[in-house]
């Protein structure tokens, strides 16, 4: 199957790619290493801008669902969704629209969504008509048909929206592979197979998987991901450990902490490369990294280098290698007690705990799924408990949004149907959102769990309300919100670049000094 009859679009917007993905300064679990031997786990962050002014061009194919289940207020619902998603769309953006039932209909190429593509998509999805099986697949395998086809591929994101209300009653869409394109899946409804639909999204970079309860809108979680799906300003984004081996030597070992989903390698010499696909405007990574440390011959304190970070990503079809960063940690022979920690230290256990409160979900959810529902309701309560151990300045807001995430999974496996209805997508949502880092719907209420929304997808949560409420009143383009929070900041776009120079003539200044310094070790 191949197409190549894909329109090209005009040049997405083209500015300064400089400091659009910078590394913080890592922060660490203790703040000082004893020169005995020692560990430490240290948190490297990888930042994407805040800014949207330079992003990259959105290839979307939607794939939907139209068998005999889908008939009623369910398609309805989605068309009422593929509308908002039309209509936030630009000329720089392609849509195809893919719809399944027994068979899988390409029913447009990707088409640079101008003013009339509009009208002619609009009237593509007014006309879709639910019925016969449910075949997966085949949907799926049209969607990347339409994707591998693609004559114009610089600075375009290639992403697919799959959406599906049942199982799967032809083929095995578990065999397909996405290679490097994103899939974000979404379950309607209680009859949808969940964890199908949760694995299709795992296998894929960055993708995650989205659940819509019976009776919800589509238009909300479809807003979500297209909020940030509009806002990519990387591609390729991975971040390289390179050991500190040379001598004298102060790592034992390194290795990245469990708790992530991303694809990661290590060298024969012990160099350990993170792939994190693609980053929204506004969002995070971090990366967990534990380190063993050897004894010490030295008798005074020293900041000991432990490996060197560096990351890299794509943007506007020209590869970004940035400055690699020491990563270093101080040694003493008086460090502090560990009930005495900053709070930079803080953050490290914060995120830990995090990593942990998600495995505890997952763990949750295979004990529900083996019928035991009470020892998963412990498991959560204990994952509650714990919450209550940590004690932070200023992350407040994340643990109340953990604590109402486990809340809310507590309330839906009050009974094993309601688990099943709507707890088991609940548990697989939060799964993929906490192993990406990034925003997934969970089901239920949507401003309660913002865990990775970016400033972009509270903005289109917003306007999805709205439009459900009233679909036929004006809704701003991508192009409108990018110039009104221009208004709002008019610095941002430049913000990225002047602190990239700054950070440059920074670590200019330290290695100067370092060549001219004594050496202290």
């Amino acid at each position: 199957m191949a197409f190549n009859d894909d329109e090209k679009p005009p040049a997405s917007n083209v500015g300064s790619t400089k400091g659009l993905v910078t590394i913080t300064t890592p922060t660490y679990s203790k703040d000082a290493a004893a020169l005995t031997a020692d560990e430490v786990t240290a948190v490297v962050e990888l930042n994407a801008t805040s800014s949207t002014a330079v992003r990259e061009g959105l290839d979307l194919v939607v794939v939907l669902d139209v068998s005999g289940s889908m008939r009623g207020e369910k398609l309805q619902s989605m068309k009422r969704a593929m509308q908002f998603v039309i209509m936030k769309l630009t000329p720089v953006d392609r849509l195809s629209v893919v719809s399944f039932s027994s068979s899988a209909t390409r029913h447009c190429p990707l088409r640079s969504v101008t003013q009339q593509a509009q009208t002619d998509l609009k009237a593509i999805v007014d006309g879709l008509v639910a019925n016969g099986g449910t075949n997966i697949k085949a949907g799926l395998d049209t969607a990347l048909a339409v994707i591998a086809g693609r004559a114009t591929t610089k600075a375009r994101t290639p992403n697919v929206f799959l959406m599906s209300d049942g199982q799967q009653t032809d083929g095995d869409a578990r065999q397909v592979d996405p290679g490097n394109v994103a899939v974000y899946t979404f379950g309607f409804g209680k009859d949808a197979d969940h964890a199908l639909l949760s694995d299709i999204a795992k296998k894929s970079p960055g993708g995650t998987f989205n659940s819509v309860p019976d009776g919800g809108n589509v238009s909300a979680p479809f807003s979500q991901l297209l909020g940030g799906l509009l806002t990519i300003v990387a591609q390729d984004v991975q971040l390289t450990l390179t050991p500190k081996t040379d001598d004298p030597r102060d790592l034992d070992t390194m290795t990245v902490a469990p708790g992530t989903d991303y694809t990661q390698t290590t060298d024969g010499d012990g160099v350990i490369t993170i792939k994190f696909g693609t980053l929204f405007s506004g969002e995070t990574r971090k990366v967990a990294v534990n380190f063993t440390l050897l004894e010490s011959s030295d008798t005074d304190d020293y900041d000991a280098p432990l490996a060197e970070a560096q990351h890299s990503y794509t943007v506007q079809g020209a590869v970004q290698n940035q400055t690699p960063q020491d990563i270093l940690i101080n040694r003493t022979a008086n460090p502090p007690a560990e009930d005495a920690v900053s709070g930079k230290a803080r953050t490290v256990l914060a995120e830990m705990a995090r990593r942990q409160h998600a495995g505890a979900i997952g763990e949750a959810r295979e004990m529900a799924d083996g019928k035991k529902l009470e020892d998963a309701r412990y498991k959560l309560s204990d994952a509650q408990n714990a919450l209550e151990d940590i004690v932070l300045n200023d992350g407040e807001k994340l643990v109340g949004m953990l604590r109402a995430e486990l809340q809310q999974l507590l309330d839906l496996m009050e009974t094993q149907e309601l688990y099943e209805a709507e707890g088991r997508p609940y548990a697989l949502a939060s799964e993929t959102s906490h192993g990406r880092q990034r925003y997934a719907a969970r089901g239920g209420d949507m401003d309660a769990v913002r865990l990775f929304a970016t400033p972009r997808m509270d903005t289109y949560l917003e306007q999805a309300k709205k439009f459900e409420e009233d679909p036929t009143a004006p809704l701003p383009s991508a192009d409108d919100d990018v110039k009104e929070e221009m208004a709002a900041n008019p610095i941002a776009a430049i913000s990225a670049p002047i602190a990239f120079y700054i950070r440059v003539a920074i670590q200019a200044l330290q290695e100067i000094e370092q060549l001219v310094a004594p050496s202290t070790k």
